[in-house]
């Protein structure tokens, strides 16, 4: 398998954990990994782009533009941001609550992420998940880093089996919480395959 995935959000959505588990667990199942973090200001909601590249044919940790082949954004405007590393054809999965940046509650510009989903939905084959109503059930959208990677796995566009990925989960996740992410990385394999049977948006 040969695979490039690009993941974008900004900082304190646990970009990072989920890149960690997705590399983690490529290199379980065998395959060669580079992966590398672009970090911005991420302590204060600043940008965070994690590169994953799966495959023996990989020489470089940074991903070329238009060469993705996943793209999982935790924020709709970091989705595009990012959509120019996306190949043609590809799939972005995501998240449709806006996080407001600083300067918004200055400026009071009123984004809220729509104009960036509908704009998202002309540019590439999409599949959104409103991250607060999924997470509403964990009581925090903290949850939606899991979340996502159960979505990938379950849609069958991430091409890593289910159980390495819980085995990740539960090894990088404090005790306390392993039982919470497992349900959160259960639910989001349940519309993953749902969106897989139907291409139904979530």
């Amino acid at each position: 398998m040969n695979k490039d995935i690009l993941i974008c959000g900004v900082g304190g959505q646990g970009t990072v954990l989920a890149s960690k588990i997705i590399a983690a667990s490529a290199s379980i199942a065998g395959y060669q990994i580079h992966s590398a973090e672009t970090i911005g200001m991420a302590q204060r909601g600043g940008s965070v782009t994690s590169h994953v590249r799966i495959g023996d044919s990989v020489y470089s940790p940074l991903i070329p533009r238009g060469r993705a082949d996943l793209l999982l954004a935790f924020e709709p405007a970091e989705a595009v941001r990012n959509l120019g590393y996306l190949q043609k054809g590809a799939t972005a999965i995501v998240n449709t609550a806006a996080i407001r940046p600083v300067t918004e509650s200055l400026a009071e510009t009123g984004y809220d992420g729509s104009k960036m989903v509908r704009y998202l939905a002309d540019k590439c084959t999409c599949i959104f998940v409103d991250a607060d109503r999924v997470c509403a059930p964990f009581g925090s959208s903290r949850f939606f880093n899991i979340v996502i990677l159960g979505i990938a796995a379950g849609s069958n566009r991430l091409g890593i089996s289910e159980d390495i990925l819980l085995e990740q989960i539960e090894k990088r996740v404090p005790a306390k919480y392993t039982g919470i992410n497992k349900e959160a990385f259960n639910v989001g394999l349940e519309f993953g395959r749902e969106e897989a049977l139907t291409g139904q948006i979530m």
